[in-house]
């Protein structure tokens, strides 16, 4: 058995076949040992089963029926050197059993962007006379103190310069900007030409009315559309809305930041998302 995880499709419950195997696994780790083991190995890369008694302070005969266990499930991957066993895991299960936890804890049926979007938002593309509404309302996020690391509003030349130009949007109620979103490219290697950074903004007075809503709505369907097969964005923690927000549009959390870097003189903590265009083969 490989640790390769099964496919999940995204509107159905987990087959009872998909099931039994994420169980098998779980199970095998219902071992303390078995999880102090697999972690040793990982962390070394690549080491022996003497070596991993004395580290251990376990028998060879122990340490040799825990690591089995693991091999038969597709963790481990044992091979004869000598006389010695030389122990590694399985890359597999490096990207295996994260999908494992997310499948079972619902993670991969998430919906790919926002539904039920208010009637009284429209979405454009941003125009130059947009640019003063658009540093006020950043400025406004910078006052929540949680929106952004930044403490002052860029410029309007350097957003120009960062933001993807078909990739610019400003939402309006009544003909006032009451938000906007942007993506910027992560990497200016060919390789990540797919891979953008996105923001969403919402101005003060229209927080709560669907804006960020309809704002990532138009920002991910552009972007399935429009070549970027990526999107990634860095979130407070203490920004639960907008952590909601983009956990309806098929965001996923990659993992917590901590302490990346300075605000206001306290280190903060940042949790990192991505979203995957449904389909990667155009």
């Amino acid at each position: 058995m490989t640790t390769t995880a099964p496919e999940t499709p995204e509107t159905q419950l987990l087959s009872a076949e998909t099931a039994a195997t994420y169980a098998e696994w779980f199970a095998c780790l219902a071992e303390p040992m078995r999880v102090r083991l697999l972690h040793a190995v990982a962390a070394a890369g690549s080491t022996t089963v003497g070596a991993l008694t004395e580290q251990l302070g376990i028998s060879q005969s122990t340490c040799s029926h825990h690591l089995r266990k693991l091999a038969d499930v597709g963790f481990m991957v044992l091979s004869k050197r000598g006389t010695a066993t030389r122990v590694s895991v399985n890359t597999a299960c490096c990207t295996g059993l994260p999908h494992a936890a997310e499948a079972v804890m619902g993670m991969l049926a998430r919906p790919r962007c926002p539904t039920d979007l208010p009637d009284d938002v429209t979405v454009r593309a941003l125009r130059s006379e947009d640019w003063s509404a658009v540093r006020r309302i950043y400025a406004e996020g910078i006052a929540t103190g949680n929106a952004t690391f930044e403490t002052e509003v860029p410029t309007r030349k350097s957003l120009e310069a960062k933001w993807i130009p078909k990739h610019r949007w400003v939402a309006e109620i009544d003909g006032e900007i009451a938000g906007w979103a942007a993506v910027a490219p992560v990497s200016n290697r060919e390789c990540y030409a797919g891979v953008g950074e996105t923001s969403v903004y919402v101005g003060e007075g229209f927080r709560g009315r669907g804006v960020g809503k309809a704002l990532l709505h138009k920002q991910v369907t552009a972007a399935d559309t429009g070549g970027l097969w990526t999107l990634q964005t860095s979130i407070f923690p203490e920004n639960r809305a907008s952590l909601a927000l983009h956990y309806s549009a098929g965001y996923r959390t990659v993992g917590l930041r901590e302490r990346i870097a300075q605000h206001q003189s306290a280190w903060r903590d940042t949790v990192f998302l991505e979203r995957r265009r449904a389909r990667d083969d155009n």
